[in-house]
């Protein structure tokens, strides 16, 4: 992927997308769902290679919604079992990449054994200087902020926080992206249009992209044509063109 040609401030610092299209990608080659999200699982680490070769500091992808527990409960216990592997296999990786590893979600619904990995993966690449990769597991939008403002209203009410002094600087730090950039661009695969519960309080002004491509063959050109589409944009944050 070749972006030299572009003006450095016209590439997005922080990209988050919508891993969808797993279970059509299987299904289209007479594959059962879970193929398809084993081959989405290891697409998330070529594209992440891909971030660090375009010098893309954030990349956040959505894993597992609070909405995916109305799934079967076989390709539940799939899911979760898939993200106990990808986590175990994946921190030598990221160590070696200099790559950070984040979660956002609620961790609580989760197993134990994951909820350890994840304290574990986050705790030894907390310094690693490439690339934040956070997942969205157990993550649901409208959840995050509730669990914000219950987080909010402890701290008023036991004095910590005087409500005077909340504004979106102090709520945001209250989210579980606290630290991170919200994004620039936002890239949802398979041809759906809609951006389903995920960081909408960070998706406020960032540029939406759409692509019919399944996630597991999104690729270097995907993520080009992405890239470029954001950058031929005029961002403009409610104010006016001069």
């Amino acid at each position: 992927m070749n972006l030299s040609d572009l003006d450095p401030g016209k590439i997005p610092r922080h990209i988050a997308i919508i891993l969808d299209g797993n279970g059509r990608w299987a299904k289209q080659r007479g594959l059962i769902r879970q193929q398809g999200h084993k081959a989405g699982a290891d697409n998330v680490e070529t594209v992440a290679d891909m971030m660090i070769a375009a010098g893309i500091p954030y990349m956040t992808v959505y894993a597992f919604s609070t909405e995916n527990w109305k799934r079967s409960q076989e390709e539940v216990s799939y899911l979760m079992g898939l993200m106990r592997w990808y986590l175990k296999n994946y921190i030598k990786t990221a160590l070696r990449k200099g790559i950070r590893l984040r979660f956002l979600g609620d961790a609580s619904r989760l197993d134990q054994e994951l909820q350890k990995l994840i304290i574990h993966a986050e705790e030894v690449t907390k310094d690693m200087p490439n690339l934040t990769l956070s997942f969205a597991i157990n993550y649901g939008g409208r959840d995050e902020i509730l669990r914000a403002v219950r987080k909010v209203s402890r701290d008023v009410a036991d004095g910590k926080l005087d409500e005077k002094d909340i504004d979106e600087t102090v709520f945001s730090s209250y989210l579980d992206t606290k630290g991170l950039p919200d994004p620039d661009l936002m890239i949802r695969t398979s041809g759906e249009e809609r951006i389903s519960n995920f960081l909408l309080w960070q998706l406020a002004y960032s540029e939406l992209y759409f692509t019919d491509v399944y996630w597991p063959d999104f690729s270097e050109e995907d993520l080009e044509k992405a890239i470029r589409s954001y950058a031929a944009r005029d961002r403009r944050f409610g104010g006016r063109k001069k």
